[in-house]
C-alpha cells in the first residue's frame, strides 16, 4: 500500500518560506517521477511542480516558477517542496503525489499565507 505523507505546512506572512516535506513508502520511490500539487480555497486541484525518478530535471507551473524548488532525495524516500517569497495566493491545501498508476496521493497539508 501507497503512503504519502506530508508536513511542513503551516502559517507564514506574504514574502516567508516554507519547506513542506513528504515521506513516501509502499513503493520503489527511486523509480517514480513525483509531483505536488495545491488546492486554492473554492478552487480545482492544479498541478505545482514535477520532477523526474532521479531528480535531473523539475518543471513548474509559471504562477510558482522561481519561487518554489521541488527536490528529492531517493535514499530517504522523501520528496520536498521548497517555497520562497510566499504569497496570500498561494494559500492552499499542498498535496503530495506519486506518478504511479494509478496516482497516489496524500493526505495534505495545509499552507497559509497571511499578515
Amino acid at each position: 500500500q501507497v503512503q504519502l505523507v506530508e508536513s511542513g505546512g503551516g502559517l507564514v506572512q506574504p514574502g516567508g518560506s516554507l519547506r513542506l516535506s513528504c515521506a513516501a513508502s509502499g513503493f520503489i520511490f527511486s523509480r517514480q517521477a513525483m509531483s505536488w500539487y495545491r488546492q486554492l480555497p473554492g478552487k480545482e486541484r492544479e498541478p505545482v511542480a514535477s520532477i523526474t525518478s532521479s531528480g535531473g530535471d523539475a518543471n513548474y507551473a509559471d504562477s510558482v516558477k522561481g519561487r518554489f524548488t521541488i527536490s528529492r532525495d531517493n535514499a530517504k524516500n522523501m520528496v520536498y517542496l521548497q517555497m520562497n517569497n510566499l504569497k496570500p495566493e498561494d494559500t492552499a491545501v499542498y498535496y503530495c503525489v506519486a506518478r504511479t498508476y494509478p496516482a497516489s496521493w496524500g493526505q495534505g497539508t495545509q499552507v497559509t499565507v497571511s499578515s
